[in-house]
């Protein structure tokens, strides 16, 4: 049973707004050891959802705390906050009180992963880290950085030693957090819309007049080419149209030898003979050979 389903506790945005939800959750009581012990064994042995929900409502402003370290990533908190909630919520479902661990410590892992996930899903259209070393840099980079310039070979190493990762994987994670989103469409703004990226994008090749003169391009060339086949003899043009008109796969120099019983060689040399036939024959009709 999913517990975000069932326990009725306050969302950042069911409080009208983000201050009234932190100073509410801050209100809220927290528990002894001995309290923690005991509503996690009823939550363990009798599936007791008042025991989860009085877990999860004490430990709400550890979320809050959490997601405060993240607000650099331009993100909303109270979003943050929710997915850090939902952490928190399996590491309730998860906890077990014999361990000797305090469920704040444990519920660190778990609220910080969902925060972490959610902001490498939507911090950017282009997702910037799917490998373990990739999401180690993406989090603690910025921190350890001497300044917001790029990193240099130096410093790359030396980051590269403290997080266990490579001095390339530095640089180049340094280099896509240095980038940002831009807009495609035009803005409202016509200063802005001169720059958009929708303005140097646009397929040029896909108006009609360009589709009609393609298309006369291609019939006069595809005549051509016919034309220029016919003055070719029945081997050559064979040798031409099987290697360069055929589909992808067709037959090598050898197969062709073996067919005509000549070496590869000699079907090279009447290739190479009857393409310059061919290009003399389109040149004379006033066809361009690319």
């Amino acid at each position: 049973m999913r517990l975000q389903a069932t326990l009725p506790m306050p969302l950042p945005n069911s409080l009208g707004s983000f201050d009234a939800y932190v100073a509410a959750v801050n209100r809220l009581p927290m528990l002894s050891h001995d309290e923690e012990v005991r509503l996690a064994r009823a939550l363990r042995d009798d599936n007791d959802l008042d025991a989860a929900r009085q877990l999860v409502m004490s430990h709400l402003r550890l979320v809050v705390s959490v997601a405060r370290n993240y607000i650099g990533y331009g993100l909303p908190q109270p979003d943050l906050v929710q997915e850090g909630n939902i952490g928190l919520m399996k590491a309730v479902r998860r906890f077990d009180p014999e361990r000797g661990v305090r469920l704040v410590s444990f519920a660190l892992h778990w609220i910080r992963a969902e925060i972490h996930e959610y902001i490498l899903r939507n911090w950017r259209l282009v997702k910037l880290a799917t490998t373990k070393a990739q999401r180690k840099l993406f989090f603690n980079l910025r921190s350890l950085k001497a300044d917001s310039r790029a990193v240099s070979a130096a410093d790359a190493e030396i980051i590269a030693r403290q997080l266990d990762v490579r001095p390339e994987d530095v640089l180049d994670m340094d280099l896509r957090l240095s980038g940002g989103d831009v807009q495609l469409d035009p803005c409202d703004s016509d200063d802005e819309a001169v720059n958009a990226p929708i303005r140097y994008l646009a397929d040029e090749a896909s108006t009609p007049e360009a589709r009609l003169d393609s298309a006369r391009r291609d019939h006069v060339v595809g005549e051509g080419l016919q034309a220029a086949l016919a003055t070719l003899d029945a081997r050559s043009r064979r040798i031409v149209e099987s290697r360069w008109l055929g589909d992808d796969g067709g037959p090598t120099l050898h197969q062709l030898a073996a067919e005509y019983r000549v070496s590869a060689e000699r079907i090279r040399q009447i290739e190479a003979q009857a393409m310059k036939r061919l290009r003399a024959a389109l040149e004379a009709q006033g066809v361009t050979a690319d």
